[in-house]
């Protein structure tokens, strides 16, 4: 048993995939020497090797498209996308390479690769470097979505996502890397990577997260506590989409208040929403109520807290669905 952060969570999680795979190898903007900007890799280079920790130039496009030659040559490449709005130059890559390439080759070329994208806002940062895209890699198909939102679950779903034969983009709250501690016990048998998870019991409303919300709607449902009691979901999966936990606790509350850091508009709430309504329409009390940013760039980080979802947002949102 160790008490840990999610930031050496993940730390320990990448080096446990490579001491059991020799294929598997970190490439990034500084991810070798400095350790990465957040410290995720520190040390791994080190103790592995420039061989399998590899400095890449500046360059996302570049950094996608030797992954994706790597993966063809049988490797598991692990690249690292040093903030979520600097992604976007590797986006062609991904989404019409990596995304693509093994229905393109009818199974015969995987692309067992990992993506991972420190994603959020909340640390004070200057533009493109607080943003949530996980809406436009879960709507593309080939793509495999994940969030992690605590430091076990950092640990074990980053091994899982290597293991797995599909291209993972791994969404990791940079806000939460050094912000938490938990126990990590590496004798437990962790939950299935494309799993959604009930974090808190509840009877009156139905609050569901991911990444750095989580601890926004546990928040939320600690302050309620003493007259409404809600239930939070955590998502961890945003493609393929686990909605059995999401309807389940539906049917039993009747109300959903979907949160995410993202636009509200076109957002992960919106399929949320359209899922519990096709197939839950009879169990709600409410309309589903989601809570995310508004539909502008992120902005300058001294309003960043009037920008994105909080305690308050929250508990408006829910005051709102218990009135109807």
């Amino acid at each position: 048993m160790s008490r840990i952060t999610l930031a050496k969570g993940l730390n320990a999680g990448l080096r446990k995939a490579m001491e059991d795979d020799p294929k598997v190898l970190l490439m990034g903007e500084d991810v070798g020497k400095l350790g990465g900007v957040f410290r995720i890799t520190d040390g791994l280079q080190k103790d592995f090797g420039e061989d399998r920790v590899i400095d890449s130039p500046l360059a996302e496009s570049g950094i996608v498209g030797t992954a994706v030659g790597m993966a063809l040559r049988g490797y598991r490449p692990v690249i690292e996308i040093q903030f979520d709005g600097f992604v976007y130059p590797a986006y062609d890559q991904i989404v019409c390479q990596v995304a693509k390439m093994s229905y393109r080759s009818r199974g015969r070329s995987p692309m067992p690769m990992v993506i991972r994208i420190p994603f959020g806002g909340g640390i004070g940062a200057v533009e493109h470097h607080s943003e949530s895209p996980e809406a436009q890699f879960a709507h593309t198909p080939g793509l495999k979505v994940v969030a992690c939102s605590n430091p076990v679950d950092g640990y074990w779903m980053i091994q899982q996502a290597i293991a797995c034969d599909d291209p993972v983009i791994f969404l990791e709250p940079k806000r939460q890397y050094h912000a938490d501690k938990a126990d990590l016990d590496e004798t437990e048998t962790p939950a299935p990577l494309f799993t959604s998870r009930t974090v808190r019991a509840g009877t009156d409303a139905t609050l569901v997260g991911y990444g750095p919300t989580v601890k926004t709607c546990l928040r939320a449902a600690e302050a309620a506590e003493d007259s409404t009691s809600l239930e939070v979901i955590d998502l961890r999966t945003l493609s393929p989409l686990d909605m059995g936990p999401v309807l389940d606790s539906v049917r039993r509350t009747g109300r959903l208040v979907v949160v995410h850091e993202a636009h509200v508009n076109l957002g992960m709430g919106a399929e949320i929403a359209a899922r519990v309504t096709e197939e839950a329409f009879y169990s709600l009390e409410a309309p589903v109520l989601r809570v995310g940013a508004p539909d502008a760039p992120y902005p300058p980080s001294r309003i960043e807290e009037d920008y994105l979802p909080d305690l308050d947002r929250v508990l408006d949102a829910v005051d709102r669905s218990l009135a109807y």
